[in-house]
């Protein structure tokens, strides 16, 4: 995926990114917003959202009316735990109209082909929705694993429940990560990978120098209409019509 950065760097933000001075665009507010300088998320058109149990009952007629181009819904985590929002979220967001996807949290303690597995029992296959994601980040605050896992291994594991997964569903999963994550791992070694990335202070060109990206997660405390309390905030990497292009590639 092309980062299209050529259309923000020329695109004023008041003219394509409908945004105002705090970079985010005016359909949305954040709780705890950053200084935005330069890019900022504004210069991109199409945003939408990621939610687990954590956001509580959505409303997603309103999440819709506040024009969210997709959400991103937390289906699993490892190899036991499912997210028990995850139902009523998944027939929300689709009764609503919004392009959904479901994403994996990677729980480092378990094998690839076991969260895999996880994954595809609690996830359907369903026409149309967006890739799955795996969500391979450091866990800080587990309680039961603490393990750093080498880097070469972490990346062939990576690519083991991308392939099973893959397979499964029709098309292969994005990657989500942080800075931190990304760098400690060298995951700009996995070619051909879609990633989404996330950088609450500063644009993906700074943060994940060289890397290509489709999703760009760029605050954790926004505020949508249909949403109590906070939510995550992304934005898709192109125009408009880019992301209608992305939508007829990569939705079955």
């Amino acid at each position: 995926m092309r980062q299209f950065l050529a259309f923000a760097l020329v695109c004023g933000l008041a003219a394509c990114g409908g945004g105002r001075i705090d970079g985010i665009p005016h359909r949305f507010s954040d709780i705890d917003p950053y200084d935005w300088r330069g890019i900022t998320p504004a210069h991109h058109p199409i945003h939408g959202i990621d939610v687990s149990r954590y956001q509580g009952d959505i409303n997603w007629h309103r999440v819709a009316a506040s024009d969210v181009a997709f959400a991103f819904i937390k289906a699993t985590e490892g190899g036991d735990h499912a997210d028990p929002a995850f139902a009523q979220n998944w027939q929300g967001a689709a009764r609503a109209g919004i392009p959904r996807g479901a994403y994996h949290f990677y729980y480092l303690c378990r094998s690839a082909e076991e969260q895999a597995a996880w994954f595809i029992a609690n996830v359907p296959y369903t026409p149309g929705a967006l890739p799955p994601v795996l969500d391979v980040e450091w866990n800080h605050q587990s309680r039961t694993c603490r393990t750093r896992p080498d880097p070469a291994v972490l990346r062939a594991e990576i690519l083991t429940f991308q392939r099973i997964v893959g397979v499964r569903y029709g098309q292969r999963p994005l990657i989500y990560t942080t800075v931190d994550f990304w760098s400690d791992n060298e995951l700009w070694k996995l070619r051909g990978e879609e990633f989404w990335l996330r950088s609450v202070a500063g644009h993906p060109r700074q943060k994940f120098p060289g890397q290509s990206w489709a999703f760009w997660q760029y605050t954790g405390t926004g505020v949508v209409q249909g949403i109590s309390g906070q939510t995550d905030l992304n934005a898709f990497a192109g125009t408009e019509a880019d992301w209608s292009t992305w939508l007829m590639r990569r939705r079955l």
